[in-house]
């Protein structure tokens, strides 16, 4: 069960955050305002207490606060990402990290290792991690050393099309696995309930168990109905403005 949150606010300057579908067109910066308000008060639905970090106009992405960190049970992991317009965003999330956890529990990826958090999968006290354009070898040597620290494990995942892990594959909890695209059949997971996102609606994989219930992005009617067949109550929330920059609902908040 989740306790915390932790998101940051858009801001004005995500209108030239990164895209690797430029097709949909710039975020509209006031509507992804009110879709990260919905988006806090369906967390608060879930009975969580959420830290509300003020917009960074120095980085465009920095509403996408899984990214500079991971926090693993016992420790915090603050991740040294790969896309360069995005690494400082690691010594801003420092400061709300540590409200939750002491120095000694901190830990850091650091170069020429990277990480990003959206490549990391926690089920129980096991974390997927995807090999990917923005974490490498070296990153995933230096998260799973740090995990064998705390007495957990990980393994490594390589990508072949998607941006992050998370962006095909989310856990749900309960042995049950949302999986789109080229996770549909990676060995890597043959062990769960595997819940097979049709193609035209991939982007809804990326869904949030939160405290027994799954926020699912709004418009995806396959998705939502998959996950109230699988036994989940479920929220909705329209993330379009975030989608335009790769992003979705894992994407905007750290939840511990």
């Amino acid at each position: 069960m989740f306790q915390h949150v932790i998101v940051r606010r858009p801001c004005r300057a995500m209108v030239d955050g990164i895209t690797s579908d430029p097709g949909l067109g710039k975020p509209n910066y006031e509507l992804a305002l009110r879709q990260h308000d919905a988006y806090i008060a369906a967390l608060e639905r879930c009975g969580v207490d959420v830290t509300v970090l003020p917009a960074d106009e120095r980085y465009p992405d920095s509403c996408f606060v899984e990214d500079p960190a991971v926090i693993a049970g016992p420790c915090a992991i603050i991740t040294n990402p790969g896309a360069p317009s995005r690494n400082g965003e690691k010594d801003e999330i420092l400061g709300a990290v540590r409200k939750f956890f002491p120095e000694e529990r901190i830990e850091h990826i650091r170069a020429p290792g990277t990480l990003e958090g959206g490549d990391v999968m926690m089920v129980g006290t096991h974390f997927y991690v995807g090999r990917s354009a923005r974490t490498n070898a070296e990153g995933i040597r230096q998260f799973r050393a740090i995990l064998a620290k705390y007495g957990l494990t990980g393994s490594e995942v390589p990508l072949e099309k998607v941006l992050h892990l998370k962006t095909g594959v989310n856990y749900l909890e309960n042995n049950n696995l949302l999986v789109s695209g080229e996770f549909v059949d990676k060995p890597d997971f043959a062990a769960y309930n595997r819940i097979v996102i049709p193609e035209e609606e991939a982007y809804a994989a990326n869904c949030i168990w939160v405290n027994g219930t799954v926020i699912v992005p709004a418009g995806y009617p396959a998705v939502e109905r998959a996950v109230r067949e699988a036994g989940y109550p479920v929220l909705l929330v329209d993330t379009s403005e975030f989608r335009k920059l790769d992003g979705g609902l894992s994407c905007l908040s750290l939840r511990f």
